[in-house]
């Protein structure tokens, strides 16, 4: 089964990720095969169990490799593909869930209830509490170059328009719009929450993808997964190996390729990879393009020497690595060392791509250049 979600957008939205999914559809072949390479194994290893759907605007799989059954025999997911297929089906509705509570764009979910308040308190679940919590700590640790109270600037920017129909915000909608941005507006009381500015808006874009992921993570694994991949656009997270002596390999994607080309791979097990890069989702203004990573300070893309940046780290820090690769874009190289190293736990490694061509790796990221 093939989840299709976007119907529950509104309807420009859902015109275009119909559009979009079309197009992401035909080439999810090649998505795979790019972003999810694997390492050559030993004998014969069935095929995995897998499955895809349009959540989070984008193409969203799951391929389980292994699982445990109840007597805790690790098999082939193939030869329990029933309960595979039940995993996925429930990680997919897991995510849906989550999506419906923390987008921003989605009617009646927690943030949106939020945003229109009016400087009210209003309660959310445990859920958004939690993520709430997390992006305001990154908002505070960055000094607001990544910040969460962006919503009122991020809804004046439409990066799903169509090719020759894109055009810039409103530049006096844009100033006013930029005055209501600031994280320490947002109040957080255990389930209750407010927005001190009646004006602000909170978008969690920048930090759910990867909350989320984790949050598959754990289904997945209670339900005896222990070899998987998740694949969320540019948040990737393995699940053990590929086999107990087969790592997986990540394919890292070059900049403005359209997914047609990687400049090296990471081997991975139980680790989660997040990418965020200026070529992601971006439009074309009178020949200039215009990418959807935003300066807080001034609304406009957010300029750095840097085109793309991947973090590695043990899975279940997919959340922070999702905010943190965002910060490490805005803040340049120089600027991203720092924040790791303040702000990250030990293991965060990291692989920059300049605009220039130039890569730069810590030394623990196991990047390999192609």
């Amino acid at each position: 089964m093939t989840y299709k979600h976007a119907s529950e957008k509104d309807n420009q939205t859902f015109r275009t990720g119909r559009r979009r999914l079309i197009k992401l559809s035909a080439i999810a072949a090649l998505f795979a095969t790019l972003i999810i390479s694997q390492t050559a194994c030993s004998g014969t290893q069935a095929e995995p169990v897998t499955d895809d759907g349009y959540f989070l605007d984008t193409i969203c799989s799951v391929s389980i490799y292994r699982m445990a059954d109840t007597d805790g025999t690790v098999k082939e997911a193939a030869r329990m593909e029933d309960e595979a297929k039940a995993a996925i089906d429930e990680s997919f509705e897991l995510c849906k869930d989550l999506e419906d509570k923390l987008s921003r764009t989605r009617k009646g979910s927690d943030i949106s209830k939020l945003n229109s308040a009016g400087g009210e308190w209003v309660e959310v679940s445990d859920e958004t509490a939690d993520l709430l919590s997390s992006g305001l700590e990154h908002s505070i640790h960055s000094d607001g170059d990544f910040d969460i109270t962006v919503g009122g600037v991020t809804k004046l920017w439409d990066f799903h328009a169509a090719e020759g129909e894109a055009k810039l915000p409103d530049e006096e909608a844009l100033a006013e719009a930029v005055k209501h941005v600031g994280y320490s507006g947002l109040e957080i009381d255990g389930n209750k929450v407010r927005l001190k500015d009646p004006k602000a808006e909170v978008d969690l874009g920048g930090i759910a993808k990867g909350y989320i992921g984790d949050r598959m993570t754990d289904l997945l694994e209670e339900k005896g997964v222990v070899s998987a991949t998740i694949n969320l656009g540019g948040n990737v997270i393995c699940i053990g190996g590929k086999t107990d002596n087969d790592d997986f390999v990540i394919g890292v994607e070059a900049p403005f390729s359209d997914r047609t080309e990687i400049i090296g791979k990471i081997p991975a097990r139980d680790k989660t990879l997040v990418t965020s890069g200026i070529y992601e989702r971006k439009i074309e203004v009178d020949g200039k393009l215009y990418h959807h990573i935003l300066d807080t300070k001034t609304g406009m893309p957010a300029d750095s020497e840097l085109s793309a940046v991947t973090l590695v780290a043990d899975k279940g820090l997919s959340g922070d690595l999702d905010a943190a690769s965002t910060i490490c874009l805005i803040k340049g190289y120089d600027g991203a060392l720092k924040y790791l190293e303040d702000y990250m736990p030990d293991g965060v490694e990291g692989v920059f791509v300049f605009k220039n061509g130039d890569i730069k790796t810590t030394e623990g990221s196991g990047f390999e250049a192609e």
